[in-house]
């Protein structure tokens, strides 16, 4: 498989809709169909260009009960949100901007007002939608309202594919589709191939979680995963003082960027948020400074940027602190959010000033347990990125890796634009480099 090439330049921005707007959860009456939250999503837009992003992640927005993982209906967006039209607002402002859009696909299970489920106790046909018999489906990971569609059934092959080309044809530049890991891959093998035919410069990642990605990337034809295992590494590493980890997720990492490109994220909806995840919050720009300097897709969560804290807890409702409601911008910050914001702006036009980092592969350079110096590289450009989590400067002589000297474009307290030949790195500081 080969990505579309736009890929090779996509940052994303990702939103919760349905929490964005307070839609999701609500205290007291659900917002109505004339209200129109969706575009409100649109007011984000300029914020999304001045991070330098190049696309919007949505996450569901179909109509649904509750979450938006509990789908109803994929071809109707969530009346919480708005309608059609408010949809095809949002992708022509998007297409202004020369945003891509990606959205959020359930086909591992839907939810119980989905009209095939309420036929199934009184129809044999729908009930072949569904893995079980009627009164005993099964369901996603013990969530009784989550029902798993059969995967072996056409007709649910043909309503996959068709749902996919409904909204790609409306606008949206690909998927990402929820829980594939727990889909038997030829279900995405006879589905993907299809929507491919009519939309070839459409992008799929699936998500997965642990396990080979690699051979699920191939015999599923995505075109990306996930990489949880990264993510993990990255915050781990930090908070225990271990770059060991992280280097071996990173010679992982590479190995997988030999045959795909995977989402990279610090951030999404589905897991605390890095500046609550970290023990220091100054090492919050050592996991910015990772995600945006080794090869993959990345994609930051809204409200990452702007320094939000959220945990996430293993409760009904845990999500709800990680997916908060968004006032209309410009948003207040105080000095952490602020810093955020300017960090976010430099890392990710650093990223897009170096395109080539999209393919890019580590090396270390210099590896101990609070020192990780490493080389990205593809072909002939590369970068040296330095990460200092212990409370001694870390100092290191340019010609022992093999070069007189290089120029510091980006660092905590970093003289712009200096040309040296001894690294120094502060306490608990960064650095990246280029050839002088």
């Amino acid at each position: 498989m080969t990505a579309p090439a736009w890929v090779e330049h996509a940052i994303w921005w990702q939103v919760y809709p349905l929490g964005f707007v307070g839609a999701f959860p609500v205290s007291s009456e659900p917002p109505q169909p004339d209200q129109h939250r969706l575009r409100r999503l649109v007011d984000w837009f300029d914020h999304a260009i001045a991070l330098g992003a190049s696309g919007v992640a949505l996450g569901p927005i179909f109509a649904s009960r509750t979450h938006g993982y509990d789908t109803t209906d994929h071809y109707r967006i969530d009346p919480r949100l708005g309608d059609d039209a408010d949809f095809d607002h949002l992708v022509a402002e998007a297409r202004r901007r020369g945003l891509r859009i990606l959205l959020d696909g359930v086909f591992n299970h839907v939810g119980l007002d989905f009209p095939r489920y309420r036929e199934a106790p009184n129809d044999e046909a729908a009930a072949r939608w569904f893995r079980g018999r009627p009164g005993r489906f099964h369901t996603f990971e013990g969530h009784a309202e989550l029902i798993t569609l059969n995967h072996d059934n056409p007709e649910v092959v043909d309503y996959t594919v068709d749902v996919m080309t409904h909204w790609l044809d409306r606008g949206a530049d690909g998927w990402r589709l929820d829980a594939a890991y727990a889909v038997p891959e030829r279900f995405w093998a006879s589905t993907l191939p299809r929507v491919r035919e009519r939309f070839p410069e459409s992008w799929f990642v699936g998500e997965l979680i642990h396990g080979d990605y690699a051979a699920v990337v191939r015999a599923a034809t995505f075109d990306s995963a996930t990489q949880y295992e990264l993510w993990k590494a990255i915050w781990s590493s930090l908070n225990d003082g271990n770059f060991f980890e992280l280097d071996w997720a990173l010679q992982r990492h590479g190995e997988f960027l030999a045959r795909f490109a995977p989402l990279t994220f610090i951030g999404n909806h589905d897991v605390t948020r890095i500046a609550s995840r970290l023990e220091r919050p100054e090492h919050v720009a050592h996991a910015l400074v990772i995600l945006l300097t080794v090869g993959g897709v990345p994609s930051v969560y809204a409200g990452d940027e702007l320094g939000f804290r959220g945990v996430k807890e293993e409760r009904y409702g845990g999500d709800d602190a990680v997916r908060p409601e968004f006032t209309s911008p410009p948003m207040e910050l105080d000095a952490f959010g602020a810093q955020m914001w300017a960090l976010h702006q430099f890392l990710v036009g650093l990223r897009r000033r170096h395109p080539w980092l999209h393919g890019a592969t580590t090396r270390p350079v210099r590896l101990e347990n609070r020192h990780y110096v490493y080389e990205a590289r593809c072909g002939d450009n590369a970068l040296l990125v330095a990460l200092n989590i212990d409370d001694e400067p870390l100092r290191l002589a340019l010609p022992e890796l093999g070069t007189a000297h290089r120029k510091v474009i980006g660092g905590s307290a970093a003289p712009p634009e200096e040309v040296v030949d001894t690294l120094v790195v502060e306490p608990h500081g960064w650095r990246i480099l280029s050839p002088a």
